[in-house]
């Protein structure tokens, strides 16, 4: 099994809940983007380096699995893992857990390609992202 990165922490407030009283799906959203970044910039893909090189990630796809809600109060935690890594983009797997039981609330899987902000083509992964990546990579869907 591979290593999981702490990619998120939080609390949710009363703002973050809807009209039925739980955490609404565009915070699990934002959350998990919370997450892609913290993973981003592990690899040395932080902001400032995308930036500089002109460089970028874009989400190509993305499915959010909800399993049970959370609510104000409640605390919670993202881990991450790298299912795989191709050449010109990333896949990885988010999970949401309450904490501190740590039970599951929501899976958030999705992929990342990186690309030339100017021509807007993708490109190739640095090699030092592969390196970085492979304690992270689990290479399956759990």
């Amino acid at each position: 099994m591979s290593e999981a990165l702490l990619s998120c922490r939080g609390v949710v407030y009363p703002w973050h809940c809807d009209h039925m009283g739980h955490m609404n799906v565009m915070w699990y959203t934002g959350r998990f983007d919370e997450a892609t970044w913290a993973l981003f910039a592990h690899l040395g893909l932080t902001p400032a380096a995308l930036r500089d090189g002109g460089r970028g990630m874009v989400a190509a796809d993305q499915h959010t699995q909800y399993s049970s809600e959370l609510l104000a109060g409640d605390l919670l935690s993202v881990h991450t893992r790298v299912l795989a890594v191709g050449n010109k983009s990333i896949r990885l797997r988010h999970e949401m857990r309450r904490e501190p039981e740590g039970s599951l609330a929501a899976v958030c899987t999705l992929v990342g390609v990186h690309i030339d902000t100017d021509l807007r083509q993708s490109l190739p992964l640095p090699k030092s992202v592969r390196k970085l990546a492979e304690p992270l990579l689990c290479g399956e869907e759990q």
